[in-house]
């Protein structure tokens, strides 16, 4: 109960070096890419995963949008398995970094905008301001349409951040009360052993969720953008 509650979200360090690029780098062993005739189970079975998401979330776009098919299956895949593989014990999650989340939001909502920008110019400034909108309200709707817009990558770097620690930190808390109270009273510490189970499924469901609602969001700026 001592340890410090946040030393699982320190960047961890080899020989005074981080080495957060390597645990980046990690998750794409888990996807390997098939050099058979005939792929096994698990390739198979990716594949299809991958079909499904791919043509749910890319179905509203046209021709332009599509051609982001193969960076947004890329970073849903990326996001889950960083997120899975931070469930496992003395591991480290990189989306509890606000910092990383941030790295890739800006760069793929600027992608979206510069998008709307040049091939919808004119509909891209159109939502700044709303048609019908009386003249003395029109400096103050285009300051809040402005920062409304710049706050999009922000959300989407803050939400994911904050359902992940909220989870790895509910689980250690509920953890180390388990412990401390096996030797107090079994019988507690068995209940919270029991919902300490019940929570780690739930923070299977959120670290797929997560990635899935980080990419979608993506995926409606840039169809608004297309």
């Amino acid at each position: 109960m001592n340890e410090n509650l946040f030393a699982s979200f320190t960047t961890p360090t080899m020989m005074g070096l981080p080495i957060v690029i390597l645990i980046i780098m990690f998750p794409s062993i888990m996807f390997p890419s098939p050099n058979r005739l005939i792929n096994n189970r698990l390739i198979s079975m990716q594949q299809w995963l991958l079909q499904l998401t791919s043509k749910q979330m890319m179905s509203a776009h046209n021709s332009k949008g599509q051609t982001w098919a193969l960076m947004l299956m890329s970073l849903i895949l990326f996001i889950a398995s960083t997120n899975l593989l931070g469930l496992l014990p003395h591991s480290f999650t990189p989306t509890t970094q606000l910092s990383m989340n941030l790295g890739m939001a800006i760069p793929l909502w600027a992608g979206t905008v510069f998008v709307g920008f040049r091939h919808k110019t004119k509909a891209s400034l159109a939502h700044f301001l709303p048609q019908g909108t009386p003249v003395f309200l029109i400096p103050m709707l285009v300051i809040i349409e402005t920062i409304s817009l710049f706050i999009q990558p922000i959300a989407l770097a803050v939400r994911l951040t904050a359902n992940i620690t909220a989870g790895h930190l509910l689980m250690h808390l509920i953890g180390g009360a388990t412990l401390a109270l096996m030797d107090i009273s079994p019988t507690t510490a068995l209940i919270t052993f029991i919902i300490l189970i019940l929570l780690t499924i739930l923070e299977f469901a959120v670290a797929l969720i997560q990635a899935y609602v980080f990419t979608l969001l993506v995926s409606l700026y840039l169809h608004d953008n297309t």
